[in-house]
């Protein structure tokens, strides 16, 4: 059952959510959309855990890579205060990272995914990605799979320790935390990249198919293959296969991969983006910085997906190969399997998806028929 609000002129993105469970697959899920400040559509249904039902807009879900744009705009939001600049090399605030010839790597370069450093060559042991001391050291110790700034590949899992890193050394706190004190909690969106204990009630479990056989599947793959492997699987559960409905991973922080959102929630954040960074008297990041962080820094064929892509500074922009509506300044991010936060300035648009069945990573049926049923309402 469909459950929620929804504007009479917008009846067209509840036909599209309902659709998505009758012809679709989604198992459960919540939409939210917002313009110019209004709230015109707020649905969800379905089933959050096996004989749970999807009962409240407060049910929370792993929204995977939908956590870049929020570390993004932290980001943004430090380059603005003048506390970060992406144009410094990533040692002047982590000095280790300049092992590997990685000297003169930017933190341009991390957010724009041309860092070369999409995975972790040498092996870790299962589980090592809920260890953040850990996983950046090895990243600080890790060789460039190609040479920073001459190329541009997603990095899929390592994108949230990298950025995250220089945030923690500039600030002395950590994603998660900057996260809740600085966005979440003054502009009281339910978002979150490391949940409370005490929050864990609320989360949906995510339908994912078994994790892979303990057997190193890397073999002899050519040093390509090698690092579009690792990019995944190295560490074990390094992409949540497996662990996704633990509380280890739940509670962690492994910002491109374990935030916790609602659709609410990631489209509260995204109002204020499409307004120009702030909402209701919260100004979450200065204009011009968040101008500068929606500018295309890389596009073109990617060295890890195989496809073109399109970045700002943490941001996917929007693409005729995966578009986010049909105006060109519409900006966001994409999660495995569906889940979509974005915003297009031109119309004052904001919109949040979040859902618990994986479905395809690329082009997705259900995100793509209810952001279509979107535009076809305004």
């Amino acid at each position: 059952m469909i459950e929620g609000t929804c504007d009479s002129r917008f009846a067209a993105v509840r036909e599209a959510f309902a659709a998505n469970f009758a012809e679709r697959g989604e198992r459960g899920a919540a939409v939210t959309v917002v313009v110019d400040g209004r709230t015109v559509a707020d649905l969800w249904g379905g089933e959050a855990a096996a004989g749970r039902p999807w009962s409240s807009p407060d049910t929370l879900v792993n929204v995977f890579s939908v956590g870049k744009g929020l570390t993004g705009l932290l980001a943004a939001r430090l380059a603005g205060q003048g506390r970060l600049d992406v144009d410094a090399p990533v040692v002047r605030y982590w000095p280790e990272f300049g092992a590997g010839g990685k000297e003169e790597v930017t933190v341009r370069h991390l957010l724009s995914h041309q860092a070369g450093l999409p995975s972790l060559r040498r092996r870790l042991p299962p589980g090592a990605m809920l260890d953040w001391p850990a996983m950046t050291s090895a990243l600080a110790g890790q060789e460039p799979w190609w040479r920073p700034g001459k190329g541009h590949g997603y990095h899929v899992n390592t994108f949230g320790f990298l950025v995250g890193e220089v945030m923690r050394r500039v600030t002395g706190r950590t994603v998660g935390e900057l996260l809740r004190d600085e966005i979440a909690g003054p502009l009281g969106a339910d978002v979150h990249i490391g949940l409370p204990a005490a929050e864990h009630h609320r989360v949906a479990d995510f339908a994912w198919q078994e994790p892979p056989s303990e057997e190193d599947r890397a073999g002899d793959l050519p040093d390509d293959r090698l690092m579009e492997y690792n990019a995944y699987f190295n560490p074990a559960g390094m992409s949540g296969m497996g662990v996704i409905n633990s509380a280890a991973w739940r509670t962690a922080e492994i910002p491109s991969t374990n935030a916790h959102g609602t659709a609410r929630g990631v489209a509260r954040v995204y109002g204020a983006l499409a307004a120009g960074g702030a909402a209701d008297g919260v100004r979450l990041v200065d204009a011009d910085a968040l101008a500068a962080a929606v500018t295309e820094q890389a596009s073109g064929e990617d060295l890890v997906l195989r496809r073109r892509t399109r970045f700002g500074l943490g941001f996917q922009l929007t693409q005729p190969e995966r578009p986010l509506g049909p105006n060109p300044r519409a900006f966001g991010h994409f999660g495995a399997g569906g889940s979509l936060g974005f915003c297009d300035p031109d119309t004052g648009l904001a919109f949040g998806y979040v859902m618990n069945e994986m479905g395809p990573r690329w082009q997705n049926p259900r995100n793509k028929a209810l952001v279509e049923a979107v535009y076809a309402s305004l």
